[in-house]
């Protein structure tokens, strides 16, 4: 009993040292620098939209429909809410209508993270009407995958022989649906979303309640097989993977109130914080059970998305758990705002260093990513409504 009480003031005594170190007034200011930066090496186009270094050291750009197009522009409307510069608002805006024809698009799921990230967070600041309606259409587009029978939400529209995958990330794209019902008042969007939540937690998640990166169903709902696509095995907890769920959870336990989501969200926020192959500084390995090296690759993504969810999820706990939450994330913040993994300067102007991809593709390795961008200052934002 002594060892953990000795344990519990050590934890607590770091806690507080970690508190006493994360400036989010400095971090946010910094991170306004390096985004004008970027918005000048960007120029004018719109066409492209930042991502990640490509492997000669050149900014690697992507068009609209890759997934990843609405995070700058949510950024930016962060960044924007946060220092009130016009500057950033304009750019906000014409880096998030530079998405809209994504709107249309039913060929992928990932219409939560391009139009809510981007439009939502623009709707939430300035109340367009325009960017009302484009949440409606992308509401309705996303819906075109989601087949009764299967109960989910298609994820790619061929994954390994199989016709209809589903990969964790696809939690991510619930609250888009959720906010579109409070917007029309369509329950359809709401519906879809809970049985999307309610079948992936019956079939994604082990009796740890780590999670598997793809189930295949066939037609009818049943489940062909549990594997993986970026993780490293179908049997592993690839680390991004498991923000993903717990972020999502979270999302569906504020949209719902429904105390099942808060459970699946404590488990999963209970495997990864405790997990034992987890480093000391709360950023993980990409994958929990890949062979951890010096050389293995951090995934600083994953550790962003769990701060901005943890910092969320307190709120739903008693507050000795929701204490637990927060110092993690506050450790897990003073890490990602450490000169290790922050970058105040260079870096094409990305903010976060050490992120991972996709290694099994050897896709964006040990390289900024804009997504981990967007939830370290999601988290920052969050932290700071705590004081």
């Amino acid at each position: 009993m002594k060892y953990f009480f000795a344990g519990f003031l050590l934890t607590t005594l770091m806690n507080v040292h970690a508190q006493s170190k994360l400036n989010v007034a400095r971090q946010l200011q910094r991170a306004a620098v390096q985004y004008r930066g970027m918005l000048q090496e960007l120029g004018d186009t719109t066409t492209f939209f930042p991502q990640s270094i490509n492997p000669d050291g050149s900014l690697r750009k992507m068009r609209s429909d890759w997934w990843c197009s609405g995070f700058f522009g949510g950024s930016l409307w962060y960044l924007y809410e946060y220092t009130k510069d016009s500057t950033l608002q304009h750019a906000a805006a014409t880096w998030t209508e530079a998405v809209s024809k994504e709107q249309y698009n039913t060929g992928t799921h990932d219409l939560g993270f391009m139009l809510y990230c981007s439009f939502g967070n623009g709707y939430r600041i300035t109340h367009r009407e325009a960017y009302k309606k484009v949440l409606l259409n992308g509401a309705q587009s996303l819906s075109t995958r989601f087949h009764p029978a299967v109960g989910v939400i298609k994820s790619w529209n061929n994954f390994k022989g199989y016709n209809y995958p589903v990969i964790i990330d696809n939690m991510m794209n619930l609250e888009l649906l959720c906010e579109a019902t409070k917007l029309s008042g369509n329950k359809n969007y709401y519906n879809i979303a809970v049985a999307h939540a309610d079948k992936t937690m019956a079939q994604h998640f082990r009796p740890d309640y780590s999670s598997y990166h793809v189930v295949c169903y066939d037609s009818v709902g049943t489940v062909l097989a549990k594997i993986t696509a970026q993780g490293y095995a179908d049997s592993s907890a690839w680390a991004r993977g498991q923000a993903w769920g717990l972020y999502g959870y979270t999302v569906m336990y504020r949209e719902t109130k429904d105390e099942k989501y808060l459970e699946q969200a404590k488990h999963i926020a209970r495997f990864y914080m405790y997990h034992p192959r987890l480093p000391a500084d709360k950023i993980p390995y990409w994958d929990f059970d890949a062979p951890h090296t010096d050389n293995e690759p951090r995934d600083a993504s994953a550790a962003a998305i769990v701060a901005a969810a943890l910092l969320e999820l307190q709120q739903y706990v008693p507050k000795q758990l929701g204490k637990t939450y927060i110092d993690f994330a506050t450790a897990s913040l003073v890490s990602l705002s450490s000169p290790t993994y922050f970058a105040g300067e260079g870096n094409h102007h990305f903010l976060i260093k050490h992120g991972t991809g996709h290694l099994p593709a050897h896709s964006e390795i040990d390289v900024p990513l804009i997504y981990a961008d967007y939830y370290y200052i999601e988290a920052l934002l969050r932290y700071d409504k705590l004081q």
